[in-house]
């Protein structure tokens, strides 16, 4: 996975609810099983009329609309526990999700696979979706040194993290590159264990 550390990014918006996973990454395109390629198939069904065509409404279809991270409604990932929705999402660009709440299981998943989930405020996130409506050009800033998200020349707001997610994120490693890491402090216990 990349480090993540600071993103500097336009948003996306998509201010629906209640978002699931299969609605993330439809289940008849779960046989891969690599990370890559997902992409293709992120919000298949609102994305694509069924010859394949694209539905012009839908917000990746829209060139105004691109970036790093994507805004979400409320309860964004819920549904069925599937990996493929965080490898989806990354393969397609997005760095960062924002929502008022997720799914325990989708941001377990999402951070384990170098997506930062960020939780804020309801009303803020409101306010966010609005602005970018208005301005699809506006810069957002993710600093996850400091745990903060900002309209650019905005006020931050901080958000919250798993200390050992943050430090993952920051170093581009999954819990097993975790463990690699570790390989030297663990023979070293091992030998003074005997």
């Amino acid at each position: 996975m990349e480090p993540l550390n600071i993103v500097r990014s336009t948003c996306v918006p998509l201010p629906a609810e209640h978002v699931d996973t299969d609605q993330i990454i439809p289940a008849r395109f779960l046989k891969a099983t690599t990370r890559e390629g997902f992409g293709d198939n992120l919000f298949r069904d609102w994305r694509y009329h069924n010859d394949g065509t694209p539905k012009p409404s839908f917000v990746l279809n829209q060139t105004q609309f691109e970036g790093k991270i994507l805004v979400a409604g409320k309860n964004f990932g819920c549904g069925s526990s599937r990996e493929h929705a965080a490898w989806a999402l990354y393969d397609y660009g997005f760095r960062v999700v924002v929502s008022s709440f997720f799914a325990d299981i989708f941001r377990n998943n999402a951070l384990n696979n170098g997506l930062l989930p960020i939780q804020l405020p309801e009303a803020y996130v409101q306010e966010l979706l609005a602005a970018i409506e208005r301005n699809p050009s506006l810069l957002a800033v993710v600093d996850l040194p400091q745990q903060e998200f900002k309209i650019e020349g905005g006020q931050a707001i901080k958000f919250d993290i798993n200390p050992y997610k943050k430090s993952c994120l920051l170093q581009g490693f999954d819990d097993i590159d975790y463990l690699i890491s570790q390989q030297d402090k663990i023979l070293e216990y091992e030998q003074n264990k005997i």
